[in-house]
């Protein structure tokens, strides 16, 4: 899994003019599924995001995570995070889950994140989406989950 985290003072996801996933503070998330991703990588990066130490502290060093400040996490799945670029101009997405696999898989995710008590917004699967946030220093992160070793 691949995800681009920024840290946000707001993030919105619309389908179509309608709202469908809305944090004011907290941590925007894009994420893409591979083909090979499973379990192991849903907990990896769970734990990585719940874990981030990119918030404030009373002092003003990046010191609290998203949970120990009180922030909601919004979760947008973005299959282009897998394309390929390294040939030709024209990304290849065959690293890319097919959206039969990727679904189980991002809301496995989403659910993880859920169980820890922090506030989880979406974006709506396989929908076209205008994403819209407010970045927080800016402060933006890559995960990659075939990188944890």
């Amino acid at each position: 899994m691949r995800a681009v985290v920024q840290r946000v003072k707001s993030a919105r996801v619309t389908v179509a003019d309608r709202v469908v996933g809305e944090i004011d503070h907290g941590l925007l998330v894009l994420l893409g599924v591979a083909e090979s991703d499973g379990h192991a990588d849903v907990a990896y990066l769970a734990r990585k995001l719940l874990g981030l130490r990119v918030f404030d502290d009373p002092a003003g060093k990046m010191n609290l995570s998203v949970q120990e400040r009180g922030g909601a996490v919004l979760i947008v799945s973005q299959f282009t995070l897998c394309g390929d670029t390294r040939r030709g101009r024209r990304p290849s997405y065959d690293a890319a889950a097919p959206p039969e696999v990727a679904r189980p898989i991002y809301e496995a995710l989403v659910d993880e994140v859920r169980r820890s008590g922090v506030r989880v917004a979406t974006g709506e699967f396989q929908a076209m989406m205008d994403v819209a946030s407010v970045n927080d220093g800016p402060v933006t992160l890559l995960l990659d989950s075939e990188k944890r070793f």
